[in-house]
Formats: structure tokens, sequence, C-alpha cells
């Protein structure tokens, strides 16, 4: 059997703004390095302990470089894929076969400019296509697409899937739109005829939120938005219109899916619409990352183990991070081997058409 995280990340560097086309220079992302913790940026690291660290600049805003990065765990080169053979050489020693491979800057709001996110996402894109290109089919990712500019949306998608990618990146919600949002209805036909899933990862891409919890409050920043973008589509019905589309929901942990379903069940009964139980996530194909720390016998009790995959957040520090994760739930007999093996190979291949 594979063993495939699904959810490592990269880490970007310069190199991933080497594929902007020539008028889309002005809005290449530099590097600026503080003298102390403070700088007049809007929306800098003003008020942050006095670390120094490299931040891009993107939009006037100060983005710290390496956000969250695990330098203690994880070589540089490797987390930013400079030296692909030194991933791959960790990724022997941690026995895993596939990494999938998600962003770090973007984990976060960046522009209202609809050119601006062209130019980004399209470059950190053609960057992964290098990555992946030299990394023997191993290095899988998910596609950034510019939802402000949907034909392009679609033309990179087309792109995309020609190029390696396995998935297609969402934010909890995208600039002020949630994800039940009809707007995303030419999005999601697309994927579905393409064959691959959306990917809802910790993130929040609207602004206000942004800005209103990040300096000390990631559960409601990065976790929290996702909860709802899930409990939101399945209130909407939006899967049930898509029903060959496959969504993901990544590193928020396993054990909020129980919470959901039941306050979705009473809401449910309540409008007396019929309710499918155990069966939610089958029926609507979403998948959900847990984590070792889960009470993986109540999640799977709930929904099943059909449904469930896991992630290290390789080069990543933060609660959702293990970085022998997937070792650790082949060992620690918290859930029954058949399920383990579902969720470490059978789930992912078939959520990502690995």
């Amino acid at each position: 059997m594979a063993i495939v995280d699904s959810d490592a990340h990269v880490i970007e560097s310069e190199r991933t703004w080497e594929f902007m086309r020539d008028h889309e220079q002005d809005f290449r992302p530099f590097v600026v390095v503080p003298k102390s913790g403070e700088a007049n940026l809007s929306g800098g690291f003003a008020g942050r302990r006095s670390i120094v660290s490299e931040y891009w600049v993107i939009e006037g805003r100060a983005v710290q470089k390496r956000s969250n990065f695990r330098s203690a765990e994880v070589a540089e080169e490797a987390a930013e894929v400079a030296d692909i053979e030194q991933r791959l050489a960790h990724m022997d020693e941690l026995g895993v076969d596939i990494h999938v491979l998600y962003p770090t800057v973007f984990l976060r709001p960046l522009t209202r400019r609809p050119e601006v996110e062209v130019a980004l996402y399209r470059s950190y894109n053609r960057w992964m296509d290098d990555i992946h290109s030299k990394g023997d089919g191993r290095l899988r990712w998910a596609a950034m697409l510019p939802y402000m500019s949907r034909e392009v949306a679609i033309e990179e998608m087309h792109w995309a899937k020609d190029h390696g990618a396995c998935g297609f990146f969402m934010h909890s919600v995208e600039g002020d739109r949630r994800l039940s949002d009809t707007y995303f209805d030419p999005i999601y036909t697309e994927a579905s005829e393409i064959g691959l899933p959306m990917c809802i990862h910790a993130t929040s891409g609207n602004f206000s939120q942004f800005d209103l919890f990040q300096t000390d409050a990631g559960f409601s920043t990065f976790k929290l938005p996702v909860v709802g973008a899930f409990h939101d589509l399945l209130m909407k019905g939006t899967p049930s219109r898509f029903p060959d589309l496959r969504w993901a929901f990544v590193e928020v942990s396993a054990e909020w899916v129980p919470y959901a379903l039941n306050d979705m069940m009473l809401r449910f009964k309540k409008a007396g619409r019929p309710w499918p139980a155990q069966d939610v996530l089958r029926e609507n194909n979403m998948y959900v990352a847990c984590q070792t720390a889960d009470d993986l016998d109540w999640v799977l009790d709930t929904v099943g183990d059909d449904n469930i995959v896991i992630g290290s957040d390789y080069g990543h520090n933060d609660t959702s991070s293990e970085l022998e994760a997937l070792k650790v739930l082949k060992q620690s007999g918290k859930a029954p081997a058949v399920s383990v093996d579902k969720i470490l190979d059978t789930n992912a291949r078939t959520l990502y058409a690995l």
C-alpha cells in the first residue's frame, strides 16, 4: 500500500515569483528585513515581538516569509523544495510515498485586485509544476485558482490538471463570498468534469475576518471558518447539486465533525428535511483530514472510515503539525488496522485521484 500525506506544505521562496510575465513584474512580492519588530507597513508586524525575520511585501502589506516554519525538524531547502532530493529523502525517512502540497503564504488574503491575484497564483502554479516535474510523481499539489477572474480560473484548472495538480485550493471564505455562493457554480461544474476535488484548507480569505483575529487567535482565524464552510455547504445543499464533485477539509482535525453533524441534524429535523445520518460524508463526497490527537473511535463511529484522511502539516509548526503523524497512526492502535489502511492509502488516493 502507498502512504499518502494529505496535507504537506511548501514555503514560498524568491523562485516562486520567477514565473511572472513581463507585464506582471510590478506585482512581484519583494523581501524586507526589519531592524526591529515594528514597521509602518499596512497590515504588517507592528506590536509583535521583536524577532528579526524576512517579510514579503505584497500589496503594501508585510507577510512573514517563513511563517510558521518548522525549522527544528525540517531543513529550509526541503521546506522550500529548493533541494528536491533532500525533500524526497526526508519523505523516505518518514515512510511517506506521496506529499500533497499546500501553500503557506496564500493561507491568508493578499489582494483585492483580480490582476494581482492572477499574477501571484499563476506564477505559484508554474513553480509547483516545476517541482512536480522533478519529484518522480511523489510531489503532488493543490492548485491556486484566481476566483475573482472565473474565466482565468477555469483555464488554470485545466492547465493544473495536466501538470500534476491533484486538487484545487479554496479559502474557507473567498473574499466576501461564502463557498455556497452560486458565483462558484461554474468552478464546481468544471471541477466535477475534470475529476479533481475542491480543497478547503485551514484559512481565512476575508481581510476583515483575518485582520480582526490574526494577532493571537489562530483558532478563530483559520480553524472555525472551515467548520463554518462545511456546515454552510451542507445546509445550502451545494454538494448535492454537484454529485460527482469531491471536497476536502484539511488541517482542522476531525473531532468537530460529530458536533457539526449533530447541529445540522437538529436543523434538518426542525425544517422537516430528511437526515442521512452516518452517510453524510459518503453521500456528499466529503473528506476530512484527521489528527492523531483526535478521538478516532468517536469520529469513525459517527461517519465511518471511508472519508477520513490524514496529513502531517509538514514544514509548519502549529497545533496541526506532527511530522510523524502517519507513522504514529499506523503504530498507535488508535483505529482498526483496516481503517488505518483506508486513511493512509485508499481514501487519500480516491480523494485526490492519485
